[in-house]
This record gives C-alpha cells, structure tokens and sequence, in this order.
C-alpha cells in the first residue's frame, strides 16, 4: 500500500472532472438551445451551417427585394391606369368630334378637352416615382429597338384633311411617333380616273407605296414607283400610312430586380416612355387636330394605337408582377427547406441533451462518492502502524 499517491483517488478525480465538463456542456446546450456554441463542438458542422446561414438570409432579402419590386411595378401599372382612362375618354371625343353634326364652335371645345388630357398625360408620365425614382419618362426602357421616324406633310398636320388636285403634296420626315396617317378624299371637280401618288424620303431614295384593299398604302422598299388610284371615285377617301424604323436604342436603363441568394440572380424590367408624344398623340408643341371630320378620325386611329401601347405596357408589367410573386412563394420555400437543414446541424435535440445531461449528472454525483471512499482507503495504513 503507498499514501504518496493515492491511484484510485486520482482515477475518481479525473471521472469526476470528465464528468462535471460534460454535465457543463449539456447545461450551456441547453440553456442556449444549441448544439454548436463553439467551433470546438464540431468544427465541420459550423463551417457548412455558417454557409447555410448567409443562404438562408440571402434568400429572405431576395423576398424583400422582389417584395419592392411588386411595389414599384404596382406604382407604375396604377399611373398607366388612368392614363389608359385618359386616352379612352380622348378616343371618346374623337369620335363625337368626327360626327359632321358639330359645328366648327363645337369641335374648339372638344379640341380644348383634348389638349387638357394630353397635358394631364405629360403630367403623370413625368411625375410618376417610387423612391424617388421615375418610371414612365423613357428612362427605364433599357435595351430596344426603336421606331419613331414617320412621315407627314410639311404643310399642315398629318391628321389634317388634304383635298387631292393637281399639285404634288410635299411630304416631310418628322421623328417621335410610331406612324401617322394620312386622308385623301376626292372631291368634285378635281378628282381623276387616274393618278400616281409619289412617296419619297429627303437625302435617301423614293419609296414605293402599294394599296391593299382596306385603302391603306404603306410604305414599301426604296425603290423608284407609283401607286394606281384609279379605282377610287369622288367621294372616296384613301387612307395613307407611313411608317419609319431608326437604328436600335443601344443604352441599358432597366431596372434589375435581385431576386436570388447569389451573384447575378437577377431579373431586368424595362418600362417604355409613356408620354404623350411617345404614345403619338402629340408632336412636339401639336396636339391631336380635331378641328375637323378628317382630323378627328385620324386622331380615333392614333388613340387606338396609344390605348395599345398603354395596354401592353401595362401587360408585360402584370407578367412581371405575377413573376415575382412566384418567386416569392420559390424564396420562401427554398429558405424553409435550408433553415430545416441547418437547424439539424446547429439546434441541439433538447431530449436527447436533458439525457446526457442527467446521466453526467448521476455519474458526477456517484464520481464525488467514490472519491471520497478513495480518499479513505489510505488510512488503513494506520492499521498498520499500531
């Protein structure tokens, strides 16, 4: 027997020890309620639940930023509402304008209408914003191709009326409409049996202009010709349209909406320039020309390609929006699934721990009864000793 050392105490010392860290480590796993408080728990399972932590909060703002989006497109689709309202009361007024029972005194005052609800869609394609940003001035448009140069006489409004006789109608380029249209009608005394109008375009070639059966003559290739009215009576009216392609809009002003966890997961969302003169329901300083039967029915066909445009703008941003409430259901499910996992390597199982902590606790408190039974085994030397 040796009291300098007393092996069986020290043996029970160090249980007790294990034991009493182990029951310290359940109680802060339980008390914080998880499994990993420390790298030194499990080095591995930190480094991949970090990962999934920046995941799962990358995909929860992703919510918030296509959220925002929602709200952005909801600002712009609320203002293109009343534009719409706008150009259908104006297409209203155009068709009462057209009615020949009206007197010149009558058409002023429609004109004066007219020219108030362009205004008013100037007004609020130029002060529609969210956040301070503006969204239906042309400035979101991103990458597109454009067509805006369209052809008028020089003489007076395209929407004008223009008798046909002898002499040639001049007609000029003008940019910043879609199309415009032109009437002819043949009246007594002037009309013919046969005849050519001529399209040319300044500082290029002529354009050859071909009649359909609606009355329409468009704008054909560059190249030298003619077009027959002689099927046309006195009375008729021939329609005109001319129509102009630019070279392609090359700056990018879209909006990109981050809808994902990562780099470059993104959507774009272009907003098209609804002012009035984009929409062709003015040019310049002139606004549709209703003073008259002819004028009045072309500004009808003008608005119905405004109320188009309009329309689809206002479809492709309900595409838009529908889109991102999808992605929003996609971003809540994909951040629940990833939570699930990394609670399963980070949150402690409370039942499983409260047994690890009992058992520690029952083999700390047995530890500290058998130490004190080693710490007695060294005075039976006393025995010894008598």
């Amino acid at each position: 027997m040796r009291i300098n050392h007393n092996i069986a105490a020290l043996n029970t010392y160090r249980q007790l020890t294990a034991g009493t860290q182990a029951a310290g480590k359940s109680m802060e796993k339980l008390s914080s309620g998880l499994r990993i408080n420390r790298a030194g728990d499990d080095a591995a399972g930190l480094a991949i639940s970090e990962k999934m932590r920046g995941q799962i909060r990358g995909l929860e703002m992703a919510s918030k930023n296509s959220q925002d989006g929602i709200s952005l497109i909801q600002t712009a689709e609320g203002a293109l509402n009343e534009t719409h309202s706008i150009l259908q009361r104006m297409r209203e007024l155009a068709i009462q304008a057209a009615n020949d029972t009206n007197t010149d005194a009558d058409r002023s005052e429609i004109q004066k209408e007219i020219n108030q609800l362009t205004d008013e869609i100037d007004r609020i394609a130029t002060t529609t914003e969210f956040n301070t940003k503006k969204l239906l001035n042309g400035g979101l448009k991103g990458v597109q191709a454009s067509v805006g140069a369209s052809l008028k006489f020089a003489a007076s409004n395209a929407a004008a009326a223009v008798n046909v006789t002898a002499a040639a109608s001049v007609i000029a380029a003008m940019a910043g409409s879609i199309s415009d249209t032109i009437r002819f009608r043949l009246t007594q005394g002037t009309a013919t049996t046969s005849g050519n109008v001529s399209v040319s375009r300044a500082l290029n070639s002529v354009m050859t202009a071909s009649i359909g059966t609606d009355g329409t003559v468009t704008i054909g290739s560059v190249v030298v010709g003619s077009i027959d009215v002689t099927a046309f009576k006195a009375g008729d009216t021939i329609t005109v349209s001319f129509t102009k392609a630019e070279d392609a809009v090359t700056t990018d002003n879209a909006l990109r909406f981050h809808i994902g966890a990562n780099t470059a997961q993104e959507i774009t969302v272009g907003i098209g320039d609804l002012a009035a003169q984009s929409l062709g329901v003015k040019s310049g300083s002139t606004y549709l020309d209703v003073s008259t039967q002819f004028g009045a029915e072309a500004s009808v066909d003008r608005l119905d390609a405004a109320i188009a445009k309009v329309s689809a703008e206002r479809s492709k941003l309900g595409a838009y929006q529908n889109r991102l409430e999808h992605t929003i259901n996609n971003l809540g499910t994909a951040a629940e699934n990833l939570t699930a996992a990394e609670s399963r390597i980070r949150d402690v199982d409370m039942a499983k721990e409260m047994m690890e902590f009992t058992k520690n606790n029952i083999l700390s408190q047995a530890a500290q009864a058998m130490l004190a039974q080693a710490n007695q085994q060294p005075q039976g030397v006393l025995q010894l000793l008598r």
